[in-house]
């Protein structure tokens, strides 16, 4: 396997744990090549019998994987190569986290950063994730845009912390701290900064060292839940609104404000609430008074 072969991941394996940095700048957009990288890293390990735990981690401090690419809508022809041979029933970017919840070997996000969006998606689909206090933060952003999570998200959360506090993730679109996401079973525990390395290190070389067939059998009995139906839901209600005028004036208003550069990253909810709150104000003249009349 030849591990130079990625524009946006660093891949090194040692001792049964392959170690993969995302490294896509200037903050870790899930774009189209960081999606197809990552697709193809997920698909050449799947037979490889020599690694048995996946860590993935950030070369970026502040940003796991910021969220998809708001610019990717302006690209059909990368979005059709995408979908070339996907599994019938999902979409492009729930083709990517069916990809990791399934993968044969023991998958660990090590979140030191934040993850929106799909990059939240991606950490929830992982086996285990473990959160670094202080640095970490997960967030469902995608109804600031108009829309609402189309890359797994809506079931992996309800498997995750239940529908009531998916509902709050989804609707609220706010970013959880690691000791939230701790508390609502987001995340499988929060730890100081400065021990996230070792925690998460220690846990995959005791895994990788553990007898053999002993992970296959773990991960037969604890199998997946098939999400087949929920996917396809989840796929028609973000179909319906991303193709809405609403949601095209929030994402084009949102780059040209600032996302997915470092400063307008770093409160993104915030920048795409005063959009939406600029949004509701603006309306045609006459609107509100024929509004108070109804």
């Amino acid at each position: 396997m030849n591990h130079d072969a990625y524009a946006t991941l660093r891949v090194s394996h040692k001792d049964g744990i392959a170690h993969v940095t995302l490294d896509n700048p200037p903050v870790n957009v899930l774009d189209a090549t960081l999606m197809a990288d990552l697709r193809h890293l997920l698909t050449a390990l799947r037979d490889d019998a020599s690694v048995r735990v996946i860590v993935f981690a950030s070369a970026d401090p502040e940003f796991f994987i910021a969220h998809v690419d708001m610019s990717i809508g302006d690209t059909p022809d990368v979005l059709e190569e995408l979908a070339t041979g996907l599994p019938d029933g999902v979409n492009v970017f729930q083709a990517l986290g069916e990809l990791l919840r399934h993968q044969p070997q023991v998958t660990i996000v090590k979140l030191a950063g934040a993850a929106r969006g799909g990059g939240a998606e991606f950490v929830t689909a992982a086996d285990m994730a473990f959160a670094a206090i202080g640095r970490a933060g997960l967030g469902q952003i995608e109804a600031l845009m108009g829309i609402v999570p189309g890359g797994g998200g809506t079931q992996y959360l309800a498997g995750r912390i239940g529908r009531n506090r998916a509902l709050e993730a989804v609707l609220g679109a706010d970013l959880y701290d690691a000791e939230t996401a701790e508390r609502y079973g987001w995340v499988n525990r929060a730890v100081p900064a400065d021990q996230l390395d070792d925690v998460v290190d220690r846990l995959a070389r005791d895994i990788a060292a553990l007898p053999e067939g002993v992970i296959a059998a773990a991960k037969r009995a604890l199998a997946p839940e098939d999400l087949t139906e929920g996917l396809l839901r989840e796929h028609d209600a973000w179909a319906g609104q991303v193709v809405s005028p609403a949601a095209g004036r929030l994402i084009r208003g949102g780059l040209a404000h600032g996302a997915q550069t470092r400063d307008g990253e770093r409160d993104l909810e915030g920048l795409l609430r005063g959009l939406a709150g600029q949004a509701a104000v603006d309306v045609v003249p006459g609107q509100e008074a024929r509004a108070s009349a109804t």
